[in-house]
């Protein structure tokens, strides 16, 4: 029977169907029956769901027809929610949902697509992707809150997998081309999109049609769905995405894709926006998130099945790579990520299908290498399989690419990163090094700079070569440095350089090749290689700075021999040289650094004096090396066996086509060490060196003539007295004066070795009469020319007569007339102080004059030698005072002086003087001089080069007994030399008083040190006399500071010891102190004053923590030469760069303490010390101490000296940054600092008297509000009230004078004027920061500090920031202030906002109040507070208004009725009452019939005043609403009488 009702009630609406006439009658029949016919689908009887499907028939037919017909979708979608409804009902109610959501308006479209997205969860996945079909389109016109907190559209949080879906889909979407048609097979695949296609066709294999790039075939058919949106409709959507994304419905990390997807699109609208929302969230966007990162790679890669895993997903699911324009947008994001980089293998697959996929371009390779270079500096260095692959890739690459150079050259530089990372991958493979070096022959410039670059980074790996594998390096090297292209041999070089020893023979060979190179970048970075002895740290293990002297000789021997033979020679005129002549130069001079150094001498010495000192070491090892001579495993392949007979072999051959000094030098030394064995060689040789005595360079000549005499000097008496007989000959030759002064030369140094061989061998023998003639004839033809008139020639016979006076006696008269040895000296003392004499003519003047008495122990005019040396100073001739220093030493001395020995063979240390030698030592005299009449000289050059003198009388005779028994004296003379203005004097008696007390024993020690600090720190010194002669000014120290010099920095230094308890400490900070430029020079290094000082560091050592704290703050000094001075110690002993990390602690207290000194200078260097100590520094290593730090600094803010406060506000500030930093952090310490902070500037640093000090506390203040945060909630009720008393009192006090003086009118519009510059200041910044993180935790101990200040507050600014306070809180949070909202009393404005919060009855209270101020009081002020009160209340909180109503508005009429003042005009208050009364009341009319019991007890109360102003007012107010209510015909008619009967 039920069934048949159904079908009757089917049948009925099947006859109203039909019976529709109107398209409004159909849809009114449908929307009414379509939800319950399609329930019956679920009916049990068959004939009930066959009829209901025969009226869905008709039903469709008619639907199609009309599109303009609307469904009742709204109810099918809760029906189609039902989780009672059958599968059958939900399924035809989806297809009606279907038909009727696009016929909506756009506007029920957007209201139901939160519910189609509700309707989704748990439905079939067909059914789900329908009803995101729908929803798509639908987001373009979606609108969404502006701002994050208020409700959102969607309610997604709760749905993850409904998100999840849509998020899908959406991508889907983004991916989608436009206007694809998916052409199913077996026709051909799809055609490529405008968005370019990268499909392999795997899908077409299967029998698929072929899906666009980066979707599946199921993403495409869902996608088109139904009904395919056009590329319109399509783009659309898009937007409507993007719009979803940008009002961030979902959570960002999953919408990145989305936006690149987006940013890629062919159509712009779509590519901009994506591209827009993307830049703003770039900084907010972690792109290490592996969700993010994981799906940029998924969508890049598409499904690739690994063969590991197999292919696990089904080919209709299959996505697809994505297009190149996507990978394009993608891979830039790659870029930012570490992660990225990290991500093995999807990492390499990217690479891969980046550098050799079938779609890639330019554009996509370039942004594939920039991943490479990324990878290459982010990977583990532990990933060989990502590393191999990378290798193999980039060779492939440049192997095969050779269309873009930059594209090249970006491979290049990608292969040298992956060399420094993964240098294990490279070390065995050569080749690849042999190919990037073939490559640079050939590539263009650009190329071969960036090969250049990678092969630079390659060397490194390659440094651990040993073996077969090093000989292949050393031939590949050997074949590229000698290429045209320069950056060719520069890459070779470094190699040569880096990959072998330094001991290495090959590679040091390969590396004088390229020292001779033609371009300056190629040789002297060579040159560089060469003379630098390697650190121990890069020493490699085992080997040493060089090799061997015999091994490098044989070595080049070897080659240049095979060299000879090959197109390499080099001719030059007549001579054919194995190598060119800048090549062959370096090659001797390096042979002369191996022979150095295999002789246990220093091999890297640069002046050719310096390489003298070390010859007699030299010596020793010739010797033995020709003493093996014999030995037949010593010999070697080819003609000449020993390694010295083929490097003098080199050095004649080199000198002979060639010349050069060096060259001549290095030849000279190894003859002369070796007279004996090597001249026989050069006997046959003679003319050769006569033609070098000839050459037209002075020094060589001079070189040549030694070498001359050393070869002569050896013969036999015949020949050597022909040789001097030639050379006297030679001398009167005018023609050549070259000639002439090489033979002058030779002359004096052939008589000095023959002299002096004779004297050391036969010492007793008288030297034969014919040689003696001889000599005396060559000593006056030698003295003929000291007055020539070519200063060449004079400079020549003065260094031939010094050479032989300095080996034995002169063979000329004492005195008389002609050449006599009183000419001579008076001849050589006239030069020294002669202006028209050269600086080489002076010094080689003074050399003899302190030579004579060393030959000759009877010389008769020694001590006029000596006086005319020291009374020859001159002005600025400092470097001339070392050589009269050492002048002097030789004469005092005379014959016993080091001077004397064979320098080839003899160091001064080991010489000797013979026995028979007669003793004219003279030092007690010089000394005596020295002390008593040059050091105390008023002269200050003199007492300089005294100083100097003195300096080096102690240095050469150091032992002598004179020396020994005058220490005091000595010492005394160099402190009196101390407070000279001059560095130099300074310095070298500095280093003085360290060489004295080293010289002294034990007692002469303690007593030495304390007479040196008793006159330091006394400051006692030597009183000069002054006569008319004396210069008191130097030129130069005119206009320093009397204290910029002198002994300060002596005391500072002594100070410094006494501190240490160790006074004799004294010494060796002075020799670390000062290292004044002339030490350097070759006359100061002499003393060796850098051994010294790094022995003095030595002993200091174990005093560092002591002196570490001082010597930091003293590198601050004002004082420049205490500054200089203190830094030299400071880099002398601080070796360690972790040492003021070490002593940290000790450092901050004693500059703490130093700030509040008593001496300007200490408190000075302390704030310069601090401000760099405190520099970078993390808070738990200064927060225990930051509160002092701050407290003392604001003290020295207010020194009475200008440069200690600049240097204390430089300190603050860097002091401020610090802390501001500390406080962006977060924990506990930030929460510390904070803590320590705050109660220091709030009670020492805002309320100061010093302006400085308050400007700097204020704007920290202001900082640590902005990065402190929330940290700041804890301190806010000491905070908030002490910056609003700032307000006041930072105020100017003039402003509160001109108000009391000021007309109500001009009072006005000042204090409105303060109060905005107040609102608008820094204190109120901070405190709007602060009061953003206050809760209810903190409002109990605020509130009442409000309360107080409202009350006791004394200025404006005060006022109005505490009412500006209460305003902010009201709003911020009401409810959490509710409790304290009856303790605020009247402040204006302010007291509206408290009434939102408070209870009725307080409002009532208040209100009442008002009415008896404003009607009793006659001051302006109360009634001015009771309108702005009012008008408040009324402007911000309109419901309480009109709560009490009854009370407020019969006072705003009563008070609008206001007389204005004569000179004011219309009044302001009236109007902002009148405003009051007419926003409350239905009209005028209105609101006095509403308000008339009221209103006539207030005009009673006013008419009955005792104020005659309030009388007028209330009269005014009665006649208003009189006029206003027609009097007559109202019923109050006996009140209004008698109200006006008052009047």
């Amino acid at each position: 029977m039920a069934a048949q009702d159904e079908l009757n009630q089917l049948e009925r609406v099947f006859l109203r169907l039909g019976h529709a006439e109107t398209d409004e009658q159909l849809q009114d029949i449908i929307s009414k029956f379509l939800p319950p016919v399609l329930l019956k689908l679920s009916s049990a009887q068959e004939g009930v769901r066959k009829k209901v499907m025969e009226l869905l028939v008709h039903l469709n037919k008619r639907i199609k027809s009309r599109p303009k017909i609307q469904l009742p979708v709204e109810t099918l979608l809760v029906q189609y929610q039902d989780p009672a409804a059958a599968s059958f009902v939900t399924n035809f109610t989806i297809i009606y949902i279907k038909i009727g959501y696009p016929r909506l308006e756009v506007s029920k479209q957007c209201e139901l697509a939160p519910t189609l997205l509700t309707a989704m969860e748990g439905k079939p996945q067909p059914q789900q992707d329908s009803l995101m079909h729908l929803l798509i389109p639908t987001l373009y016109h979606m609108k969404y809150p502006s701002e994050p907190s208020k409700a959102s559209p969607f309610v997604l949080t709760e749905r993850p997998k409904t998100v999840q879906l849509l998020l899908e889909f959406m991508l889907d979407v983004l991916l989608m081309p436009y206007g694809f048609v998916l052409n199913e097979p077996p026709s051909r695949p799809a055609p490529s999109s405008p968005q370019g296609g990268s499909g392999t066709g795997a899908a077409a294999a299967q029998g698929l049609p072929q899906p666009p790039p980066g979707m599946s075939v199921y993403a495409v058919k869902r996608v088109i769905g139904e009904d395919q949106w056009s590329p319109e409709q399509l783009e659309q959507c898009k937007l409507g995405i993007v719009k979803f994304i940008e009002a961030e419905q979902v959570p960002e990390v999953e919408t990145v894709i989305h936006l690149v997807v987006a940013s890629s699109d062919t159509r712009h609208s779509v590519a901009t926006a994506a591209d827009l929302e993307l830049k703003s969230k770039q900084s907010i966007i972690d792109w290490n998130n592996p969700l993010i990162i994981n799906k940029m790679y998924k969508i890049y890669l598409g499904d690739i099945p690994l063969k590991t895993k197999g292919a696990t997903v089904k080919q209709e699911l299959k996505h697809e790579p994505v297009s190149t324009r996507v990978k394009m947008k993608i891979l830039p994001h790659l870029l930012r990520s570490r992660l990225a980089a990290e991500c093995f293998p999807a990492n390499i697959q990217v690479v891969y299908d980046g550098l050799f996929g079938a779609n890639t371009n330019n554009k996509l390779l370039s942004l594939t290498l920039q991943f490479v270079h990324h990878i290459c500096m982010v990977c583990p260095d532990s990933n060989k399989p990502l590393g191999l692959m990378l290798l193999n890739g980039l060779t492939k690459l440049i192997n095969e690419y050779k269309e873009d150079p930059k594209l090249l050259c970006m491979a290049y530089s990608a292969v040298g990163k992956l060399s420094s990372r993964m240098p294990q991958l490279f070390t065995k493979d050569i080749a690849l090094v042999q190919q990037f070096f073939e490559s640079m022959c050939k590539e263009d410039a650009d190329v071969r700079l960036a090969i250049q670059e990678a092969l630079s980074m390659m060397v490194g790996a390659y440094v651990n070569l040993q073996g077969a594998l090093l000989n292949l390096m050393e031939a590949l090297v050997a074949a590229y440095i000698t290429k045209p292209e320069v950056q060719v041999r520069q890459i070779a070089m470094k190699f040569a350089i880096t990959v072998f020893a330094p001991d290495h023979v090959g590679s040091r060979y390969l590396l004088l090749l390229a020292a001779g190179d033609p371009r300056e970048e190629v040789s002297g970075e060579a040159r560089r290689a060469l003379r630098s002895l390697p650190s121990t740290k890069t020493e490699k293990e085992g080997s040493r700075p060089m090799p061997s002297f015999p091994e490098m000789v044989g070595y080049i021997q070897e080659k240049a021999a095979q060299r000879l033979k090959t197109p390499a020679k080099y001719i030059v005129g007549t001579s054919t040289l194995p190598f060119n002549p800048a090549t062959f130069g370096e090659i001797v001079l390096y042979l002369r650094m191996c022979l150095a150094y295999s002789a246990g001498a220093t091999s890297t010495s640069q002046s050719l004096m310096d390489m003298q000192d070390d010859a007699p070491l030299i010596g020793r090892y010739v010797q033995s090396l020709l003493s093996n001579e014999a030995s037949p495993s010593s010999a070697t392949k080819g003609g000449e066996a020993n390694p010295v007979h083929i490097y003098m072999a080199l050095l004649q051959q080199l000198l002979s086509a060639v010349g050069g000094i060096p060259v001549m030098y290095c030849l000279l030394e190894v003859v002369s060490v070796c007279p004996e064995k090597l001249t026989p060689n050069f006997v046959d040789k003679i003319d050769w060196i006569k033609g070098l005595m000839n050459t037209n360079k002075e020094d060589m000549r001079e070189l040549a003539a030694q070498l001359y005499a050393v070869v002569v000097s050896t013969m036999s008496g015949n020949e050597l007295r022909t040789a001097v007989q030639n050379l006297i000959k030679t001398t009167k030759d005018t023609h050549s004066p070259e000639t002439q002064h090489g033979a002058i030369l030779a002359l004096g140094y052939m008589v000095g070795r023959y002299m002096n061989k004779r004297r050391s061998l036969m010492p007793t023998e008288p030297t034969p009469k014919e040689n003696e003639e001889l000599i005396a004839i060559a000593t006056k033809a030698i003295g003929s020319f000291l007055d020539s008139e070519s200063p060449l020639l004079t400079v020549a016979a003065v260094t031939a007569l010094g050479e032989i006076g300095r080996n034995s006696v002169l063979l000329i008269p004492a005195d008389g007339n002609g050449f006599t040895k009183l000419s001579l000296v008076d001849n050589l003392l006239a030069r020294i102080p002669s202006g028209k004499e050269t600086g080489k003519m002076k010094e080689r003047a003074i050399q003899t004059l302190g030579f004579l008495p060393v030959g000759d122990g009877e010389f008769p005019h020694q001590k006029k030698i000596l006086q005319g040396l020291m009374d020859s100073v001159e002005a600025k001739q400092v470097e001339l005072q070392f050589t009269v220093g050492e002048a002097l030493t030789n004469a005092a001395i005379g014959s016993c002086s080091g001077a004397a020995r064979d320098v080839w063979t003899c160091t001064e240390d080991q010489y000797c003087p013979p026995d028979n030698v007669k003793n004219n030592d003279i030092v007690p005299w010089v000394l005596n001089s020295v002390l008593s009449k040059y050091i105390s000289s008023p002269n200050p050059h003199v007492r300089q080069a005294a100083c100097i003198w003195l300096l080096s009388l102690v240095k050469k005779l150091s032992h002598h007994k004179e020396i020994q028994s005058h220490l005091k004296e000595i010492q005394t003379a160099f402190i009196s030399i101390l407070s000279d203005p001059d560095e130099l004097s300074q310095d070298v008696a500095s280093k003085g008083l360290g060489m004295v007390y080293e010289l002294g024993g034990e007692q002469d020690q303690q007593e030495l040190v304390s007479t040196l600090v008793e006159t330091l720190m006394t400051g006692k010194s030597a009183k000069h006399t002054v006569s008319e002669d004396t210069e008191v000014f130097r030129g130069e120290s005119l206009g320093k500071a009397p204290d910029g010099q002198g002994l300060s920095t002596y005391k500072e230094l002594c100070a410094l010891a006494s501190d240490l308890n160790q006074p004799d400490l004294v010494y060796k900070f002075m020799n670390l102190a000062n290292h004044h430029a002339m030490w350097n020079s070759r006359k100061g290094a002499a003393f060796g004053f850098n051994i010294i000082a790094a022995k003095a560091g030595e002993q200091l050592a174990p005093f560092l923590p002591q002196l570490v704290p001082r010597l930091y703050r003293y590198q601050f000094d004002p004082n420049l030469a205490i500054r200089q001075a203190m830094t030299s110690i400071w880099d002398a002993l601080v070796t360690d760069k972790t040492i003021v990390e070490k002593y940290f602690k000790e450092i901050l207290q004693d500059v703490i303490s130093s700030l509040t000194s008593n001496m300007w200078r200490v408190r000075e260097s302390s704030c310069l010390a601090l401000n760099d100590l405190i520099r970078g520094r993390q808070a738990d290593e200064i927060i225990d101490r930051l509160s002092e730090i701050w407290e003392t600094l604001f003290r020295v803010l207010d020194d009475i000296k200008e440069s200690v406060r600049k240097v204390a506000d430089l300190t603050l500030k860097t002091l401020s940054k610090v802390c501001v930093r500390m406080c962006e952090s977060t924990g506990v310490t930030a929460q510390r600092t904070v803590a320590v902070l705050l109660p220091t500037l709030l009670d020492k640093g805002i309320v100061s008297n010093v302006t400085e000090v308050r400007t700097l506390s204020i704007q920290t203040l202001v900082k640590i509000s902005k990065t402190a945060g929330s940290r700041l909630k804890p301190h806010a009720p000491r905070l908030i009230p002490a910056l609003l008393e700032a307000l006041s009192v930072l105020e100017p006090q003039v402003l509160n004078y001109l108000s009391l003086r000021a007309t109500e009118q001009e009072k006005s519009a000042m204090d409105a004027a303060r109060l905005s510059a107040a609102k608008s200041s820094p204190m109120m910044e901070t405190i709007n920061m602060c009061l953003q993180h206050l809760d209810v935790s903190v409002l109990g101990e605020l509130v009442p500090k409000l309360c107080d200040l409202l009350k006791s507050g004394i200025g404006l600014g005060t006022k109005g920031g505490c009412a500006s306070v209460i305003v902010s809180l009201t709003v911020q949070c009401p409810q959490d202030l509710t409790p304290y909202s009856a303790t605020t009393e009247l402040q204006n404005n302010t007291l509206c906002f408290p009434h939102q919060t408070a209870k009725d009855s307080s409002v009532e209270k208040l209100l009442q109040k008002l009415n008896t101020w404003y009607l009793a009081k006659e001051e302006a002020l109360y009634r001015s507070s009771c309108c702005l009160v009012v008008h408040a209340i009324s402007h911000y909180s309109p419901d309480v208004l009109k709560a009490h109503a009854g009370v407020a508005l019969p006072l705003a009429f009563l008070a609008m009725h206001q007389e204005p003042e004569e000179e004011k005009g219309e009044s302001a208050e009236a109007n902002l009452w009148s405003e009051v009364w007419q926003e409350h009341v239905p009209g005028s009319f209105g609101g006095i019939r509403l308000y008339m019991t009221e209103l006539i007890a207030i005009t009673q109360r006013a008419l009955q005043s005792q104020s005659w102003k309030m009388k007028a007012q209330g009269a005014a107010c009665t006649a208003t609403g009189a006029c206003r209510t027609h009097l007559g015909r109202e019923g109050n008619i006996l009140s209004l009488s008698q109200t006006c009967a008052l009047c």
